[in-house]
């Protein structure tokens, strides 16, 4: 008993000295550039206008230019029910320390933006998302080419009272979000089918960047 004692508290150590090392130079992890996911969706817009298929094909295109071996062309929706919001994502990339979908719905949806360890950057694409912040008497207002930025650990409630679609963008620890992302399957939707594929692909895209060398 005291030797597993002794080996769970050395790897302890090691986990938490190779997280604290990572945490120090985030930055060197990164491949997205905010600035660029910034211009590049207002350049998709201003080319496709109300064409939002058009506008993803667009930044998808640019994207896989950028960086081939880390882009996942295949679009392959799935639904995605977290905080008590419900829409739909296409994962562009995942990996350890950064994810890039396409997030929306065509009817609107509202919910609890999660609390996270990730910094979460929602460009908007199409419609209008509103937020709100408790002791605020006025909503924060979103619209098509903007930028909603969460920083990490805030906590907001946000709406998209109609069709709107965006290109979120996370950097930090993405693997805590998965929590927040699968709570509602597990404990409202039971929509095991939609959890398997959202896992399927999560997986897949995270271990072939890791693979690559991309943490």
């Amino acid at each position: 008993m005291g030797r597993l004692l002794a080996i769970l508290a050395l790897m302890t150590g090691l986990l938490s000295s190779v997280v604290y090392l990572v945490e120090q130079n985030l930055e060197s992890f990164y491949i997205f550039e905010t600035d660029h996911l910034h211009d590049l969706s207002k350049r998709g817009i201003e080319k496709h206008g109300n064409n939002t298929r058009g506008v993803v094909e667009y930044i998808v295109a640019e994207l896989s230019e950028r960086n081939p071996a880390h882009v996942n062309l295949e679009e392959d929706w799935v639904f995605n029910n977290a905080g008590g919001a419900m829409g739909a994502m296409y994962i562009i990339h995942a990996s350890v320390t950064e994810y890039l979908i396409i997030f929306g719905t065509a009817i609107g949806t509202e919910g609890h933006t999660g609390r996270h360890t990730a910094d979460d950057y929602f460009h908007i694409l199409s419609g209008v998302q509103t937020a709100y912040v408790p002791g605020e008497y006025e909503p924060e207002v979103y619209p098509a080419g903007s930028v909603h930025h969460l920083r990490r650990g805030d906590v907001k409630q946000y709406k998209m009272p109609e069709s709107c679609f965006a290109l979120e963008y996370a950097r930090g620890w993405i693997p805590p979000m998965l929590f927040f992302g699968f709570a509602d399957g597990l404990s409202s939707t039971l929509d095991f089918p939609t959890l398997w594929k959202t896992t399927r692909i999560t997986g897949r895209e995270m271990i072939s960047n890791l693979l690559k060398g991309k943490l």
